[in-house]
């Protein structure tokens, strides 16, 4: 009972302190209500307006700096521009409407004849040129489907490889060429081929020149021939070619981006010019004769470096002939000439067989140095004649004992064992005669001697009109003694 009612008592105690602390809570509460009820309200909506007001400004004045700055910027831009505009006009006009020009049309090339080579009859012809025709495809105007077969058609008639003509065919270029100087009779072959096939574009068949040499082998060395391009690389060929050689003419098409041409449009034909003809100093008869008698003794002595003839016409000095052995056939330049090389051609390099050509065109009798021996003894005469301190026919003017002493050098005649005795000038000539024409040019000196040399021409090229011409061999006049001038005048290399 006792402790019934103790457990009670503390009940209750606690049951007081906790509404205590609950009615605390309260008060407190209250408190806070009213310290807040007590304050005065915000005014929201004043805030708002003038933040709007003041957003609204600003933004004003952004839309105006921004307006500003598009005027400033769009006006430069069309300053630059209408700079730009006026230095490609003004400036790369010329240039660009070129590179227009030469995007949008395609031009063929038409050669020119060149000018016929006669000998000096001008009725021998010794160069001519007959008219071929030159084959090229427009690969952008072949359909895809036509390919193969225009490969196969091309191939069969002009006897070349399919794959390389199907590749050709095929690409995206301009223009490719086909075979270049072919005869009528096969370009004739393709056009029936063209009509019966219905190909109408993409296949051109231009007018061509090729170089043709009547008389193979005559005067080879002098004419020489010419390349694929009708261009000259050898002889008169060369020397003459921009007389000879004419001028292109072309065949113009209007193409469109893809590079076909545009239908409905003409060709624009600009004809060519051919070249002037030539008359050379050479006589076809002389040369011929000439080259003939030179095989002969070639042959016969056995002359390993081949030989050399000039006629020469003694009144004017005009050029009758230069035959030269061996020669070669100017239709077949590239065609070596000796047998045993033939053979063994091509195992040769590149460099090897080059040489052997140069050698086989090679104009010796203009490009090589000689020794004219004994026949200089007239170049002394001459100029003594001319100084006169000789006469031509004055008997025992001059003496042979068999040689000659200079500066301490002795100088045989070549009839030192029986000695040509008591001689004129004529006499000394016909008897060749080393001792005389040596004491002449003693007496002639070096500076006079070297003034007729300068006369006759010795001293400097002849200037004839044959490429390669080589200069000929002489000491300067300030570094001959007397044994250089002893050797002079009888003998020199020209």
């Amino acid at each position: 009972m006792k402790e019934h009612k103790k457990k009670k008592t503390i009940n209750q105690k606690l049951k007081i302190k906790v509404e205590k602390e609950l009615k605390k809570q309260k008060q407190n509460q209250n408190k806070e209500i009213k310290k807040i009820k007590n304050k005065k309200p915000i005014n929201f909506k004043k805030i708002n307006k003038k933040n709007i007001t003041d957003k609204n400004n600003i933004g004003t004045l952004s839309k105006k700096r921004r307006m500003k700055v598009e005027l400033i910027v769009s006006i430069l831009l069309l300053i630059v521009l209408t700079i730009r505009i006026a230095f490609i006009q003004f400036v790369q006009g010329e240039e660009l409407q070129s590179m227009a020009y030469i995007q949008q049309t395609l031009d063929r090339n038409i050669n020119p004849k060149r000018g016929t080579i006669f000998d000096s009859t001008g009725k021998t012809v010794l160069a001519i040129s007959s008219t071929v025709e030159t084959v090229t495809v427009t690969p952008t105007n072949i359909k895809k489907e036509d390919r193969e077969k225009i490969a196969k058609a091309i191939s069969d008639i002009f006897s070349l490889e399919y794959e390389k003509i199907l590749k050709k065919v095929s690409k995206k270029s301009s223009i490719e060429t086909i075979a270049k100087k072919v005869e009528k009779e096969k370009t004739d072959k393709l056009r029936i081929w063209m009509q019966n096939n219905n190909i109408v574009s993409g296949i051109n068949i231009d007018e061509d020149t090729k170089r043709y040499y009547p008389l193979n082998n005559l005067a080879s060395q002098i004419i020489g021939f010419c390349g694929t391009d009708n261009q000259g690389l050898d002889g008169i060929e060369a020397l003459y070619d921009e007389r000879l050689k004419g001028s292109k003419g072309k065949i113009t098409n209007l193409r469109d981006a893809r590079g076909g041409d545009i239908e409905d449009t003409t060709e624009e034909y600009t004809e060519a010019i051919d070249g002037n003809d030539l008359i050379l100093t050479i006589d076809s008869t002389i040369q011929g004769i000439a080259e003939k008698y030179l095989k002969e003794a070639c042959i016969d002595n056995k002359c390993t470096d081949g030989g050399n003839i000039i006629v020469m016409n003694p009144k004017n000095g005009d050029v009758l002939a230069i035959a030269g052995y061996p020669n070669y056939n100017l239709n077949e330049p590239y065609s070596i000439n000796n047998e045993e090389l033939k053979s063994n051609w091509e195992n040769l390099s590149q460099n090897e067989k080059s040489t052997y050509l140069q050698a086989m065109w090679r104009n010796k009798a203009v490009s090589d140095t000689y020794e004219p021996g004994s026949t200089f003894k007239l170049v002394t005469a001459s100029a003594a004649l001319e100084e006169k301190i000789t006469e031509v026919d004055k008997e025992g003017e001059f003496h042979c004992s068999g040689s000659i002493e200079v500066a301490g050098v002795r100088m045989k005649c070549w009839r030192y064992y029986r000695p040509h005795g008591s001689e004129s000038l004529r006499q000394a000539l016909m008897n060749s005669c080393n001792p005389i024409f040596i004491g002449l040019g003693q007496k002639l000196g070096i500076h006079t001697y070297y003034q007729y040399l300068e006369k006759f021409g010795f001293l400097k090229k002849t200037g004839i009109d044959l490429p390669g011409e080589a200069g000929s061999i002489f000491l300067k006049e300030e570094k001959v003694g007397p044994v250089e001038l002893r050797n002079n005048c009888f003998w020199a290399e020209i």
